[in-house]
Parts: C-alpha cells; sequence; structure tokens
C-alpha cells in the first residue's frame, strides 16, 4: 500500500482553474466488492472522456477496506491515472467506512470548491444518524453526493437516498446483471462536477442521456 501512496504522489498534479471540475470518487473495496471490481476500474475513465470538452475534470479517488484502512490520492486529471492508482488495490475483509469518507470529502470542500463526491457501495455497517448529520455539514458546503449501490439491500438503499437527498444530489442502483450502466451513471455525476446542471441536461443519447435524466429528477 506504500507503493500505492508514492505512486499518487508521483502523479503530476492536474492544472487546476476555473474551467475545471473537481470530483471526489468514493469506493468501498471491501470483499463483498470482488465480482464488480474489475468494472469499476474499467468503467471510470467514462468520467474524463465526457468532460473533456467541459473544460476537464480533477478526481481525487478515496476508497476503504481491511481494519480501518481508509486512504485518498491527489487529485489526478485524466483517466490513466486514476486507472494507475486503482489497479494497485485489491478488496479486503472488513466494515463500511463511510463516515470517513464524508469526512475527508467536507475537509476537501472547506480547502476549495468541490463539485460532487460519487460513492460506489453495495452496504452501509455504521449508524446512519451520524452519517447524515455529515452529510448536513456537505450541503452547507455545497458539495452534493451521487450515491449508486451496487445491489439490492433495503438498509443500504434507505441510507444511500437519505444522504444524497440531505446533499441535494440523487440515488441510483446498479448490479452486475447490466455493469454498463454504472459507466452511464458515472458520465452523468462527472458531467455535472465540471459543468453544472446545464451539462447534465446536454448529457448523451440512450443510456447515458437516461442516467442523466435520473440524476436531474433528483438533483436540488
Amino acid at each position: 500500500m506504500d507503493a500505492f501512496l508514492d505512486d499518487s504522489r508521483r502523479t503530476p498534479m492536474p492544472r487546476t482553474g476555473p474551467g475545471r471540475g473537481r470530483l471526489i470518487f468514493a469506493l468501498d473495496a471491501t470483499m463483498s466488492r470482488q465480482p464488480t471490481w474489475d468494472a469499476a476500474i474499467a468503467l471510470q475513465g467514462r468520467m474524463f472522456d465526457t468532460t473533456a470538452k467541459l473544460g476537464g475534470l480533477d478526481v481525487q479517488l478515496v476508497y476503504f477496506r481491511g481494519f480501518r484502512e481508509c486512504r485518498a490520492s491527489s487529485f489526478v486529471s485524466g483517466g490513466a491515472g486514476l486507472d494507475r492508482l486503482m489497479s494497485r488495490i485489491r478488496v479486503e475483509g472488513g466494515n463500511t467506512q463511510i463516515g470517513r469518507v464524508l469526512a475527508h470529502a467536507r475537509d476537501e470542500a472547506r480547502k476549495e470548491r468541490t463539485g460532487a463526491l460519487v460513492y460506489v457501495g453495495d452496504a452501509v455497517e455504521e449508524r446512519v444518524d451520524p452519517l447524515c448529520a455529515a452529510a448536513g455539514e456537505l450541503a452547507l458546503l455545497g458539495l452534493k453526493c451521487f450515491m449508486f449501490h451496487e445491489g439490492h439491500d433495503k438498509g443500504a438503499e434507505r441510507a444511500f437516498r437519505e444522504i444524497a437527498r440531505l446533499t441535494g444530489g440523487a440515488y441510483a442502483a446498479f448490479d452486475t446483471s447490466a455493469p454498463g450502466r454504472l459507466g452511464s451513471l458515472l458520465a452523468a455525476a462527472a458531467a455535472y462536477a465540471a459543468g453544472g446542471t446545464p451539462a447534465l441536461e446536454g448529457q448523451g443519447t440512450g443510456a447515458d442521456r437516461d442516467a442523466a435524466r435520473l440524476l436531474l429528477s433528483q438533483i436540488r
């Protein structure tokens, strides 16, 4: 894992400015995510492809796994950089640490405006009330959460929906039978982070357009 952090620090820092969006891409890397982990690595490039014409996007990878391991990379400005970081991570057993992800996102948003937090996970093993309190802090900072839920766990769905609602973001579900749906959701969230609602309204055709419409129906 030290190699992961060293690689992150060596990745050239992106040039930032008013034309670039910032997005935090957070992943549950516990053992239950193994079946779709490789798919997530393959699909993350859609975020950069979508936003290239909108001025670009700087993305920070955050993940948790194992016993209290929760780490964040530097912000990277291209899909290849993020792919290289993600490829070093292997899933490990452990409980969710969504509270730490939200606290980290709050700290980043206080330092510099951040358009969105995209979270991909399948479970919630923490008390929901503290998570909702953290979501309220993000709302005050203008950071919307896009909670993308793998699977059908009803408890996780309720928690994810509430976090999204409190921040003015959006909730969407996907499963292993349609992995491309996650790609469309990531592209839509990235479009919002880079260009706001107007960019999301102009998003793609077909599945990409459907994902954009789903997010638009919830964002406030």
